[in-house]
């Protein structure tokens, strides 16, 4: 199980294949590994090298609530430096919602480090931001501010970081309660402001200014409006936008199982755009 030290903090990662252009792939939510594994591996068995990892807060990667900016932000920043550790840039850089959040920051923060961008389940509107931001931020104010790091290493999410890497444990109960609650409340700050933007973590002279090849397939539920992917896709200078599941879900979330279902479609779909996109790239495109 390889681990880097990435900006300070130990990363688990994975790379899949070892020949052919690199492409790294993020989960959403704070998923491991494994919520992309599977797709990476179909990914790589057509000449691909593919790099996963579990991002901080995630997996068996270290907990670190620091600043400043957002933890989107820190993704962005931690993915670029693993890469150029594996000397794997330029990259094609791709994620679902959170990850995709992490893909479109990557390429405005490291836009010489992107190839193209491979983007699915993308996350927009009011509705959405305000869910998510208490589901990242708020719930763990709130423990915070009730029990203490005791409280936060008690919640479901970070007993899992713990049981998955159990310095992290030490490392939370470490921290000054109120650093915590400070930092996560930039985070949520942070987060809110997306709701405003045509997707969360960008906005649109931003999303224009991206020049690089991208391939979006939407979402269909009411986190990951099939809009919020439609608007990108006309904004972004040169994206196409491929639907893969049309049936829409009335949920925050839409079955889980449906997009598993359909991860060889998922692979095509980026494989394809992949191999038409590289014949008019330079080698050296980023």
């Amino acid at each position: 199980m390889p681990y880097a030290n990435v900006r300070g903090a130990t990363l688990h990662y994975e790379v899949h294949g070892s020949r052919g252009p690199w492409v790294a792939l993020s989960p959403g939510g704070r998923r491991a590994i494994e919520g992309v594994e599977s797709l990476a591996q179909r990914i790589a068995a057509a000449g691909y090298r593919v790099l996963v990892h579990d991002r901080r807060n995630c997996g068996s990667s270290d907990v670190s609530i620091e600043g400043p900016g957002s933890e989107n932000d820190m993704w962005a920043d931690d993915l670029h430096d693993l890469l150029k550790q594996q000397n794997a840039l330029p990259a094609w850089i791709g994620g679902s919602s959170s990850g995709c959040r992490l893909a479109l920051l990557f390429a405005l923060r490291h836009p010489r480090a992107v190839r193209g961008l491979l983007l699915w389940r993308v996350t927009g509107g009011l509705a959405a931001a305000k869910r998510l931001a208490q589901r990242y931020y708020g719930q763990y104010i709130d423990a915070a501010r009730k029990g203490g790091m005791a409280a936060i290493c008690a919640t479901e999410e970070f007993a899992e970081r713990i049981r998955d890497r159990p310095e992290n444990r030490e490392r939370l109960m470490k921290m000054d309660p109120a650093r915590f609650i400070e930092v996560m409340s930039d985070w949520n700050r942070n987060f809110l402001e997306g709701a405003e933007k045509p997707v969360i973590g960008a906005t649109e002279a931003e999303i224009r200014s991206i020049k690089v090849p991208a391939c979006i397939v939407p979402g269909n539920d009411l986190s990951h409006l099939k809009s919020a992917a439609e608007n990108l896709g006309r904004l972004m200078p040169d994206a196409e936008v491929h639907p893969l599941i049309t049936k829409h879900y009335d949920l925050d979330v839409a079955p889980r199982a449906e997009w598993d279902a359909r991860e060889a479609d998922l692979a095509a779909i980026f494989l394809d755009y992949m191999k038409r996109a590289e014949a008019r790239l330079p080698a050296n495109a980023g």
